[in-house]
């Protein structure tokens, strides 16, 4: 009996070390060039560019910009978000904001087609729910008014902001490491200001449900730690003293390693992400029918 509990102790550590392992190959930076490193992010720009424009302004990139989208179809599910002034004004801007992202690096680079985008209620309430690990009653809806939109919003520009981070030490030239910086400076702009309104109002329910401001960030950082599958790169809000800047505040507006350094990470951890399947292979979530450019198509043609 000894000898066979022995035995499957050693077969749970091996299979733990070998799952680690294995994921540990998963956050090593992956060989492309420039061009294709940079128009990875394009695949953002335009999940940011459509949900913000749309939540703020209820129309998208297609009445803004339409040769950007290069023909490709518009976006499932977004609507006009219920949104206070103040709220409507910053996202209103964030939105053009990502519209001159994007004809950045069409202009610098060239583009491709804006891949099939979900933004739809139905699909936030399944990353919500999958945060909690149990069904939010009523479904979670995005658009329902200012702090529904706000914690929405935490799931995006953090996610472009440190795939920026991951990207620039393996970018080769001069011009593309200052274009690459150029654009993380607005969306860690932007990232902080969200995560600033959801601070301020941190320790507020959010209705209907008896789950605070701070908990729902906790959670959603908390997902795309594990879907990423790269260790610990995303903190909510809040944080024990331990996590906090120096150990010595609980607040994390700016989410930061112990150095408070920005956390970075590959192209394949950032779909494993949007696609919500914590497979770079799989698309779903956000990308129906999974990303665009040669990055994340190369993953595809994988599957």
């Amino acid at each position: 009996m000894a000898k066979a509990f022995s035995a499957i102790v050693l077969f749970l550590v091996t299979l733990e070390v070998s799952q680690v392992i294995g994921a540990v190959n998963y956050c090593r930076p992956i060989v492309a060039n420039d061009t294709d490193q940079i128009q990875f992010a394009l695949n953002l720009e335009f999940l940011e560019a459509e949900f913000f424009l749309r939540g703020a302004l209820g129309k998208g990139l297609d009445s803004f910009a339409p040769t950007f989208a290069r023909g490709g179809p518009p976006p499932v599910g977004a609507r006009k978000a219920n949104l206070d002034p103040l709220v409507g004004r910053i996202i209103e801007e964030f939105g053009y904001q990502e519209v001159g992202h994007i004809r950045a690096i069409i202009t610098r680079i060239g583009g491709f087609s804006r891949p099939l985008l979900d933004l739809s209620p139905q699909n936030f309430a399944k990353l919500f729910d999958e945060a909690f690990g149990f069904t939010l009653s009523p479904p979670f809806d995005p658009y329902l008014n200012s702090v529904h939109y706000l914690l929405a919003s935490y799931l995006i520009p953090y996610v472009g902001l440190v795939g920026y981070v991951g990207t620039i030490p393996n970018l080769s030239t001069k011009n593309s490491l200052s274009f690459v910086a150029s654009l993380l400076g607005v969306e860690s702009g932007q990232d902080a200001v969200i995560r600033t309104l959801l601070y301020e109002r941190g320790n507020q329910k959010v209705l209907p449900y008896n789950i605070t401001v701070a908990e729902f960030t906790n959670k959603i950082s908390g997902l795309r730690n594990k879907l990423a599958m790269c260790g610990n790169k995303d903190e909510g809000i809040e944080v024990p003293l331990a996590l906090g800047a120096e150990n010595r505040t609980n607040s994390n507006i700016l989410s930061a390693d112990p150095n408070s350094l920005s956390y970075a990470r590959t192209p394949p951890e950032i779909l494993k992400i949007v696609y919500g399947t914590g497979s770079e292979y799989k698309p779903g979530g956000f990308y129906p029918n999974g990303g665009g450019g040669n990055i994340a198509k190369s993953f595809l043609r994988k599957a």
